[in-house]
């Protein structure tokens, strides 16, 4: 996807540039490259978000004991 961002008579450089930033980074053109930059098997995909699940569930362990006052 090809963003156009055309300078307007009087308006600054810095401020077009600016313009071209936040439009490719509401289009998400960055983060889908960023995302397919390296070939990863489906497997190691299901074991990432297992992996994420049980650091969410520690953290959350991690807080409630903080909030009951338990330390170990």
């Amino acid at each position: 996807m090809i963003q156009v961002t055309r300078k307007d008579n009087k308006e600054a450089l810095e401020n077009m540039i600016r313009r071209f930033n936040r439009k490719v980074q509401q289009s998400g053109v960055l983060a889908k490259a960023r995302s397919s930059q390296y070939f990863e098997k489906s497997i190691s995909k299901t074991e990432r978000r297992q992996k994420a699940i049980v650091r969410k569930q520690r953290k959350e362990a991690k807080l409630r004991n903080i909030r009951m006052g338990v330390r170990r």
